[in-house]
């Protein structure tokens, strides 16, 4: 056994050379530190600078507001309000998902659903909870201070007119793109573009302070509609009424200014409330104005008269034979109501004569009264630039067949829209030009200028339709009911027995007005269709006729059109005077 003094000088090289061990790993050790701290300070100092600063700096959208759309005097009909949406950064939640418990609960969202899409979603960076929270919910979430719960700012689309003029303005979906109407029609031109910024984030992911603005959002443009609010308000409310009344299917209608072209009104019923989507149904948003086709039944008679004025055959004072009230044409019978005898071209209309129009019709060239169609917008889109507008139909077949050619003359075998009707009977009131439909507001028109447009029939063609129009109107005639008091009115009434599967029906009907006001200077044209009144009345001069004369009776007064059917028992009433003083 080894002595305890060998034992003593043989520990003494084995602990210096411990002491040399962990001298050379202390000197590594700091030689490394040294390495790494001169590689992060100065060799790669701008590498670990963006490192740290893309844990911090975040580039952020800044959202743009849509433009807003208002009326012909500037009030809103599509306005954008500041809302807040609430999301989630899932990299940070995901480490404490029963903090959400309480958000969750707030919001009204399944929580077990809630952390199963987080963990789906665990490598993105941005997921939403709730769209367009109200701002006292937004400030409740926020409150709870749960990491990596933000909020966006973002805008809301409200109409303040709700369903008055939902199907002309349309709406936009929860991303502020154009979805119909209007709000689709000029999507570009009303939608902001977004701009961005780097912002710095605190350690629950939420901005507290703006860097840098690298782009400034754009807002959209306002656009100025030709609409006026309140023509399209009384409109509307006149029409709803009497679809009411009459507890019909549906009802259009239209209101046009004569010397721009410009839609002033355009209503439909049923209608939506734009502003609650929740039980929207796809079928309910159309604009039926312009989208739905229907035969115009014998508001073609006067654009029939005209092509035949045109085609230089016939003159006003000229005669017709309806008698004995009905004629034959290729085995197919076209009655009259009664026998109303020889009859000229005005009686024709005033009586509303099938046996006449067809009998004036088949008198002239197919291809003039053909082209009269053509030439006042019938077969083809009116160019308003309106998503989903149809172009109707207007068949060369007719050409060659004589009663396809007489059921035309009175509105059978083509079909139209409530706003094509309206454009053609523009013509008519402006003398024999057809102006191009517009729904943006025009300022010729605000500096004594008319629009330009095509030319489709003579002046004097025009105010001779136009004068026999207005016996439509008189107590003999089928339109009596359109009247408003102090102004002539030009117009005729149509009932059309509704086209369905297999044919016509026997008891359904549309009942249909077109006309204008005043009549020898028109400033107005509106067509109203009621879709199958079911009370008991389905004339045209019953139940369309009633809507012309309480809207136009109104539209007077509103847009300050001066009366030209004052007597002079009224004028002495009101007082009125020359400067010299006689009455």
């Amino acid at each position: 056994m080894k002595s305890y003094h060998h034992r003593q000088r043989e520990s003494k090289p084995l602990t210096a050379w411990r002491r040399v061990t962990v001298a050379v790993v202390f000197m590594l050790l700091g030689t490394t530190l040294l390495a790494k701290t001169l590689d992060m300070q100065i060799l790669r100092s701008e590498f670990f600078e963006r490192q740290g600063d893309a844990r911090q700096l975040r580039t952020v959208a800044i959202s743009a507001h849509r433009g807003d759309i208002v009326d012909r005097n500037g009030e809103p009909f599509a306005v954008s309000a500041p809302v807040n949406s609430i999301w989630i950064n899932p990299q940070v939640v995901i480490e404490n998902l029963d903090e959400l418990n309480r958000v969750a609960k707030l919001l009204s969202l399944d929580v077990i659903s809630l952390k199963q899409k987080i963990r789906r979603n665990a490598g993105r960076e941005f997921l939403y909870l709730k769209r367009h929270a109200s701002p006292e919910l937004a400030e409740q979430v926020m409150a709870l201070k749960v990491p990596g719960v933000n909020l966006l700012n973002e805008y809301r689309r409200y109409y303040p007119s709700g369903e008055v003029a939902a199907h002309v303005i349309g709406f936009s979906d929860i991303d502020d793109n154009g979805q119909e109407g209007i709000e689709l029609a000029f999507n570009e031109w009303l939608k902001g573009v977004p701009g961005k910024k780097r912002v710095i984030r605190d350690r629950l992911g939420r901005a507290f302070d703006d860097v840098e603005r690298i782009k400034s959002a754009e807002p959209g443009k306002e656009l100025k509609l030709s609409l006026d609010k309140r023509l399209q308000y009384l409109t509307y409310r006149t029409l709803k009424a009497a679809v009411l009344k009459h507890n019909a299917v549906a009802g259009s209608a239209v209101v046009l200014d004569v010397h721009s072209g410009e839609v002033l009104a355009m209503v439909n019923q049923p209608s939506f409330n734009v502003n609650d989507r929740r039980q929207l149904q796809p079928q309910a948003t159309r604009n039926r104005a312009v989208t739905d086709v229907f035969e115009p039944g014998s508001t073609m008679k006067p654009l029939t008269i005209a092509a035949a004025l045109e085609s230089g055959r016939w003159k006003p004072f000229y005669k017709v034979e309806t008698g004995p009230g009905y004629m034959r044409i290729k085995g197919n019978t076209i009655r009259d109501e009664r026998n109303y005898g020889d009859l000229d071209m005005g009686g024709v209309l005033e009586k509303s004569s099938n046996v006449g129009i067809s009998k004036i019709a088949l008198a002239m060239d197919a291809e003039t009264q053909w082209s009269m169609y053509r030439k006042l917008g019938f077969g083809a889109v009116t160019g308003s630039g309106f998503p989903g507008e149809a172009s109707g139909q207007l068949s060369l077949n007719a050409l060659n067949n004589d009663f396809e050619r007489a059921s035309m003359a009175f509105g059978y075998g083509v079909s139209v829209t409530p706003l094509q009707l309206a454009h053609a009977y523009s013509a008519i009131a402006a003398d024999g030009i057809l102006r191009p439909v517009s729904f943006l507001y025009d300022e010729k028109k605000q500096h004594g200028k008319e629009v330009e447009g095509q030319r489709v029939m003579s002046v004097e063609t025009a105010r001779a339709v136009r004068k026999m129009m207005q016996r439509v109107i008189s107590d003999k005639g089928t339109g009596k009911r359109a009247a408003v008091a102090n102004y002539s009115v030009a117009g005729k009434t149509g009932t059309v027995h509704k086209f369905i599967a297999g044919g016509y029906a026997e008891d359904r009907y549309l009942s249909i007005f077109a006309g204008m006001i005043p009549a020898d200077k028109p400033e107005l044209v509106m067509v109203i269709m009621v879709d199958e009144p079911r009370n008991g009345e389905h004339f045209g001069g019953l139940v369309a006729a009633p809507v012309f004369s309480q809207v136009m009776s109104g539209a007077m007064r509103l847009l300050d059109i001066a009366p030209d059917r004052i007597s002079k028992k009224q004028l002495m009433n009101a007082g009125t005077k020359t400067a010299g003083g006689k009455v």
